[in-house]
C-alpha cells in the first residue's frame, strides 16, 4: 500500500489550518459587519456561534478526514455507504463552484498589491481606479496568474508546498495585522473607533439581524462544513487530536477577526475625526459592501496617514497572504477528490487548474456572474454543513463519538453538549439562516424573489442546487465506483 503523505508536526497541520480559516472574509467582510450589527455585541454572539456551529463542525471534518483517509466523497462513500456518494460530491462542488469565483477575489488583491507598489495606486482616484480595473482584461489575467501560483503550491505536495507556503502566510500575516492595528490606533480620533468596537450595545441583543449574520460570518469565516479540514485531516498524524486542533483554529481565527477590525474601523473614525457625524460617516462606509470598502476606502483612508503608501501596501499584502493560504486548501480539496478516483497528483492539479480558469472566467469578467455566484453558493455551505451532521445522525452520535471522535469524550466537549447540538441546536441553525436568506431574497424584491435569472433570489439559489443534485444523484453509482476502485488498487499496490 502506498504511504499517504503528513504533516511534518502538529504546527504543519495547525499553520494549514489558520491558513485555510482565515482569508479575506476576515478582513473585508468581518470589519463591515461587525460595526454594522452592534459592534461589541455582535462580537459577544459571534464568539457564542464559534461554539455553536464552528468549531463543533471542524472537530466533525477533522474527525472524518483522521479516520477515512480520504477526501470528501471517498470519506462519505466510506462512512455512509455507496448510495450517499452524492452528498460529498456536493460539497465538494460547492467549494469547487466558491473556488472558481474566489480565484478571481485572489486576484484582485494581487492586482491592488502590484498597483500600491508600482502604480502609484494611493494617489490615484479610487472609484474610478476599480472601475477602469474591473472594466479591463485585467481581471482575467490576475485570475490566471492566482490560480497558476495555487497550483504550484499544491502540486509540490503536502510538507514541500502546502505546509511551507502557510508556514510563510500565516506568522507574516499576524505580524501585519498587529503592526497594522498598532499604527490604525494611534491615528488622531482613532480611540473613538476603539470605544465604538469595544462598547457592546446589549439592546442591540434583541435585533435578530444581529444573531443571523452572526452565524453566518461563523459559517465563512471559520471554514466549517466546506470539507477543507477535512481534506486536511487525511494528511494528519494518527495522535492528532481534533478537538483541540479545532479549538486552535476557532480562537485564532477570531484573533485574526479582531485584528482586521482594530485595523479598520478605528481608521475610518479617524478619516471622519472632527467632522461631528464620524460615526454615521462609518456606518455609510461600512454599508459600501466587500468591494466597496476595500477597493474604494481603504485606500482613500490610507492616503491621509502618513506613510500611507507602506501601510496600504501592508495591508494589500495581508490581504493577499489570506486569500492565497485559503485558496491552497479550496485547490486542494478538489484536487484530493480527483486523487481519490485513482489519478496522480501532477494530472489532478492540471485538471483543477485548468477547470478553475474555465469556470471562473465568466466571474472574472462580469461582477453580475460574480456576485450571482456568490449568492447561490455561499448559501449552498449550509446545506454542505448539514450533510455533514446527516452523517454524524446516522452513524449515531453515541458511536461517533466512540469509533471516530473518541477525545470528545471527557474534552472541552461535552459528550451530552456534542450529542445535543449535532441533534438539535445545528439542524436548527441551518434551518434559521436559510430561511432568513430567502426571506430577505423575497423582502428585497417580492416580484423577482423566484425569477431563475435574477442575481441574488431564491429562484436562482434553487435551480442552480437543483441541477447540480440531480446530476450527482444521476452519478451516484458511478462515482461511489471510481472511489471504490481507486482504493482497491492503491491497497493492493
Amino acid at each position: 500500500m502506498v504511504k499517504q503523505e503528513e504533516f511534518a508536526s502538529r504546527w504543519g497541520i495547525i499553520l494549514a489550518g489558520l491558513g485555510m480559516a482565515v482569508g479575506t472574509g476576515n478582513l473585508w467582510r468581518f470589519p463591515r459587519i461587525v460595526a454594522q450589527y452592534g459592534s461589541g455585541a455582535f462580537m459577544l454572539v459571534w464568539l457564542l456561534f464559534l461554539f455553536l456551529w464552528g468549531i463543533p463542525l471542524l472537530v466533525i471534518e477533522m474527525s472524518i478526514g483522521k479516520k477515512a483517509r480520504k477526501g470528501v466523497v471517498g470519506s462519505f462513500v466510506e462512512l455512509m455507504g455507496e448510495k450517499h456518494a452524492w452528498m460529498g460530491t456536493f460539497i465538494a462542488f460547492v467549494t469547487a463552484a466558491i473556488t472558481f469565483y474566489y480565484t478571481v477575489v485572489t486576484g484582485w488583491c494581487l492586482k491592488y498589491f502590484v498597483a500600491t507598489l508600482f502604480q502609484g495606486l494611493i494617489h490615484k482616484n479610487p472609484p474610478q481606479f476599480w472601475n477602469s480595473f474591473a472594466s479591463s482584461w485585467q481581471p482575467a489575467f490576475f485570475h490566471f496568474l492566482a490560480i497558476f501560483i495555487g497550483c504550484a503550491i499544491i502540486y509540490a505536495g503536502v510538507v514541500k508546498g502546502i505546509e511551507r507556503a502557510n508556514r510563510i502566510f500565516i506568522p507574516s500575516l499576524f505580524l501585519i495585522l498587529i503592526v497594522a492595528s498598532i499604527r490604525s490606533i494611534t491615528l488622531p480620533g482613532a480611540l473613538a473607533g476603539l470605544d465604538f468596537l469595544f462598547s457592546p450595545n446589549l439592546k442591540m441583543l434583541g435585533d435578530y439581524r444581529i444573531w443571523l449574520n452572526a452565524l453566518s460570518q461563523t459559517a465563512w469565516s471559520t471554514g466549517a462544513g466546506w470539507g477543507l479540514m477535512l481534506t486536511y485531516a487525511v494528511y494528519s498524524h494518527q495522535k492528532e487530536n481534533p478537538v483541540r486542533t479545532a479549538t486552535t483554529l476557532g480562537f485564532g481565527d477570531y484573533v485574526a477577526s479582531l485584528l482586521a477590525a482594530i485595523t479598520v474601523i478605528p481608521a475610518v473614525f479617524s478619516y471622519f475625526a472632527g467632522q461631528g457625524v464620524a460615526q454615521e460617516q462609518v456606518l455609510k462606509v461600512m454599508a459600501e459592501g466587500n468591494r466597496g470598502l476595500t477597493f474604494t476606502w481603504i485606500p482613500t483612508l490610507f492616503a491621509k496617514i502618513p506613510g500611507g503608501t507602506l501601510f496600504l501596501a501592508l495591508f494589500f499584502l495581508a490581504l493577499l497572504f489570506a486569500a492565497f493560504s485559503s485558496l491552497i486548501s479550496q485547490l486542494e480539496l478538489i484536487t484530493r477528490v480527483i486523487i481519490d478516483s485513482g489519478a496522480s497528483r501532477k494530472l489532478a492539479v492540471f485538471i483543477v487548474g485548468l477547470t478553475c480558469f474555465i469556470l471562473g472566467l465568466p466571474s472574472a469578467l462580469s461582477l453580475g456572474f460574480f456576485d450571482n455566484q456568490d449568492w447561490v453558493w455561499g448559501l449552498g455551505l449550509m446545506v454542505s454543513g448539514s450533510f455533514f451532521l446527516m452523517l454524524v445522525i446516522k452513524i449515531g452520535p453515541r458511536k461517533f463519538r466512540q469509533e471516530i471522535i473518541p477525545e470528545v469524550s471527557g474534552g472541552p466537549l461535552k459528550t451530552w453538549a456534542f450529542d445535543l447540538l449535532v441533534k438539535f441546536l445545528m439542524p436548527l441553525q441551518v434551518v434559521a439562516m436559510l430561511v432568513w436568506w430567502f426571506w430577505s431574497s423575497y423582502r428585497s424584491d417580492p416580484r423577482n424573489w423566484l425569477n431563475p435569472l435574477a442575481v441574488s433570489s431564491v429562484g436562482t439559489v434553487l435551480l442552480q442546487w437543483g441541477v447540480a443534485l440531480i446530476i450527482f444523484l444521476l452519478l451516484n453509482k458511478t462515482i461511489a465506483r471510481l472511489q471504490t476502485k481507486a482504493q482497491l488498487e492503491k491497497t493492493s499496490a
